[in-house]
Parts: C-alpha cells; structure tokens; sequence
C-alpha cells in the first residue's frame, strides 16, 4: 500500500503541477516500485512458504523499517530556527530564474529579513518574505510526514514480525498428519 501511495501522490504532484522536477518525481516513483516489489516477494514468499525469499522479505523490511523511522525521527526533530538555517544556506547557490520563480509563485519577495524590523519591511514592500511562507508551509508538512512515515514504519515492524512467524510455521502441504 505503501508503494502504491507513493506511485500515485508522484503522478498526482506532476500532473497538477506541484512538483516539476524530474528528479523528485522519478525517485518516488522508483522506491514506491521497489516497495511494491518487496511487497510481492514477501506475498509470493508467504503463499509457497519459500523460507529463502520471507527470509530476503524480513531483512529488506527491517532495513527499510530502520530507513523510515530515521527519516520520519529527523522530519520531526527539525525545528524552525534549523529550517532557517537551511533556507538560508540554500538561498544564496539557487540561479536568479529559480529564486524569481518562486517569488512569483509564493507572492512573495526575497529570503528573510534579518536585518530590519518584519513590521516595517512588510509595511514599506507590501509582502511576506519567502523563507517566512516557506516555513509555515515546511513547518507542517514535515510534522505530517514525520507522523505518517513513523506510522507507516511501525507496520513494516509488524511485517517483519509477522514473515518471521509464517516462516518459522510448518508447511500444512508438506505432511498434512503432522497437524493432526
């Protein structure tokens, strides 16, 4: 379910326009793939009780258990002054189209007002600064990614948990009597 989702929030984001790199798009559609691949060898695992391919099924499950939950940990634990310090240091190495770009689509001017007081900037240009709409909109998207991804990363432990039993169960069409 996990890949399916995110398979389609990528298709979903290019088709309405939100993201428009390439980059991003084909790197969610690729781990939403491989997702989806482990999750077929562990279905193909589980209905032919294959010991090897549930065993390969639990190890990358952890892996990306460990993966997600340090991911969603870190979008939880950044807060506003390091998402500053990350807009700041990224601001200065993006092209002029780019930070023009984004101007005119968050209606917004420059980066952050350090220097001045914010009331009297935004009273003499008349708009918010970037990094301010920047950080309203980052704020809550990394708390949501954080706790989905966290919630998402409790269930690959569940599935891990879940392989490791069926794959230590006996084969019910290996010897039919030993269940009886």
């Amino acid at each position: 379910l996990v890949g399916l989702l995110l398979i389609g929030v990528a298709a979903w984001g290019k088709g309405f326009g939100i993201v428009s790199s390439i980059h991003i798009i084909g790197g969610v559609i690729a781990v939403g793939f491989f997702l989806l691949l482990i999750a077929i060898v562990g279905l193909i695992g589980a209905i032919h009780h294959h010991q090897v391919m549930l065993f390969f099924y639990m190890i990358i499950l952890g892996l990306v258990f460990i993966f997600q939950f340090g991911v969603s940990c870190s979008c939880l634990a950044i807060n506003r002054s390091r998402q500053e310090g990350l807009f700041s240091s990224t601001w200065p190495i993006l092209s002029n189209k780019t930070k023009t770009e984004l101007e005119k689509n968050l209606d917004c001017c420059g980066l952050l007002n350090s220097t001045a007081d914010f009331h009297t900037f935004q009273a003499e240009f008349g708009c918010l600064t970037c990094g301010e709409k920047m950080l309203q909109h980052s704020d809550e998207a990394l708390k949501i990614l954080g706790g989905v991804g966290l919630f998402f990363s409790f269930t690959e432990i569940l599935g891990v948990w879940l392989a490791m039993r069926y794959r230590n169960q006996k084969d019910p069409r290996a010897n039919p009597s030993a269940f009886l």
